[in-house]
């Protein structure tokens, strides 16, 4: 009889497949690495990115209530008292009135800066007393917003503060005094009447935003011929 062989084939030993898992599990760890970091990155663009928006659209809306602001008798279009801005402007639908809006900063250390920058608008109203109350409203939501004030209540950016400068006469004045107008300050007298030839909007936007520092922006009463230096 001839001699059977017995051919054995050698197999990876103990060792060689915990090296190979070893290598794998670190080349896994690797590339979850990397994915969690691009996640990351991503985000925080998209977060930055959300912001920018945010920011943009709060200077636009800015823009517009002043370009729609209603120049009524009896009603004052203009109200700034150092803390509160309170404007009477045209309804989105010329067939609903007029709206009143208020803009302001409010202190909030739970934010970055420090504080809101801060909108509030009333719904459309038609009648004279319906605007009163509506003109009121404004006041307290800036002072000690009540339930029904805060539900016209947005706020568009965190802000450190915010100043305003209005142009009459071929000058940027404080619409107060002749220092730079606070936010904080809101002991001074209201300065109510007409439109003034153009706003200057200062907002100072903490280090921890996308935006930061100082930003300017100007607004030129639409119907003034020459705009202001």
């Amino acid at each position: 009889m001839g001699r059977s062989h017995s051919h054995w084939q050698r197999g990876f030993t103990l060792i060689e497949v915990l090296v190979a898992i070893s290598i794998m599990a670190l080349m896994a760890l690797m590339a979850w690495r990397g994915i969690d970091s691009m996640l990351r990155t991503q985000s925080g663009l998209q977060q930055r990115a959300d912001q920018i928006r945010t920011l943009q659209a709060g200077l636009a809306q800015w823009q517009t209530d002043l370009n729609q602001l209603a120049e009524l008798p009896g009603t004052p279009s203009w109200d700034w008292d150092g803390k509160v801005l309170r404007l009477t402007r045209r309804a989105v639908q010329a067939a609903d009135g007029v709206q009143v809006v208020g803009w302001t900063w409010r202190s909030n250390p739970a934010r970055p800066g420090g504080g809101d920058w801060q909108r509030w608008q009333s719904a459309p109203v038609q009648t004279t007393s319906a605007w009163q109350n509506a003109w009121q409203m404004a006041q307290v939501w800036s002072q000690t917003p009540t339930a029904e004030a805060l539900q016209g209540q947005v706020q568009v950016h965190p802000l450190s503060g915010w100043q305003l400068l209005v142009h009459r006469g071929g000058n940027w004045t404080n619409p107060l005094s002749s220092d730079a107008v606070s936010a904080n300050k809101a002991d001074t007298p209201a300065v109510v009447g007409t439109v003034p030839d153009g706003v200057r909007l200062i907002l100072n936007l903490p280090g921890t935003t996308p935006v930061t520092g100082t930003l300017t922006l100007d607004w030129i009463r639409p119907n003034l011929s020459g705009g202001p230096g």
